[in-house]
């Protein structure tokens, strides 16, 4: 599958995505709390986004310098290719402040208690431990888990996933060490079998795009949702 080939199988009307992808983007305002530059805009009266420049990304030490922006778009690609729907619509595309990561805004419950909801056995949040073990978050904070209800879940905040080194961290440890159902087995043998590398390898490096085969491989293998390391944080910290 060449890059030019792969459709976005989540359901968002062409000219919203198309409004997102190559509308002027209108600074609205910023959200404080985050680490990096992230920035409110709109690319239309109604439609809101979240843009994150890589020209306001922090160093980190663990990952390569200007590439979290990559990793949000590759980690919306294998939510989309997986067929998990956990993460919203976002490109990689310029802005008023350079090439970043461009995410439709979603509006949540506000009403709802993110923590204790967070802590149930819900089918979408075992949906997100499991795809946060393929794409090695290291930060599934219970801020980045969105409730627009209590049956429709997204994930955000996906700028240091793909890490070569196992470096899972995450709040959502309910269904460590249990088995995988038959359809999440056949859901990561169906990513193995459609991953496009090509495309990979143009938002993260060729050595993590092997790192994430190996650890899907992993999984099928093992049978298992993994179990926390003893060799680094189970959780992100702070966890909210």
């Amino acid at each position: 599958m060449s890059k030019g080939e792969w459709v976005p199988q989540v359901k968002l009307a062409p000219e919203i995505s198309a409004l997102i992808a190559e509308s002027d983007l209108e600074i609205v305002g910023r959200l404080v709390d985050a680490s990096n530059a992230t920035l409110l805009a709109r690319v239309s009266p109604e439609i809101q986004v979240i843009y994150k420049p890589i020209a306001g990304e922090r160093p980190l030490w663990d990952f390569p310098e200007g590439s979290l922006a990559g990793r949000e778009v590759a980690a919306y690609y294998l939510s989309d290719l997986g067929n998990f729907g956990l993460v919203p619509f976002t490109t990689l595309r310029d802005g008023p402040y350079g090439i970043g990561a461009v995410q439709i805004w979603i509006e949540v419950d506000e009403a709802i208690d993110v923590v204790e909801e967070a802590q149930q056995e819900l089918s979408q949040l075992r949906s997100m431990a499991l795809f946060d073990a393929v794409v090695n978050n290291t930060d599934r904070k219970f801020g980045h888990i969105l409730f627009v209800d209590k049956k429709q879940i997204y994930g955000v905040d996906h700028g240091v996933c793909f890490h070569e080194e196992d470096k899972l961290r995450t709040v959502l440890w309910q269904w460590s060490g249990e088995p995988l159902m038959p359809e999440e087995m056949a859901q990561l043998r169906e990513i193995l079998e459609k991953m496009d590398d090509r495309y990979l390898e143009t938002l993260i490096s060729p050595g993590e795009v092997e790192a994430l085969r190996f650890r899907i491989s992993r999984l099928i293998e093992n049978g298992l949702f993994p179990e926390p390391s003893s060799d680094w944080p189970a959780v992100p910290w702070p966890p909210y």
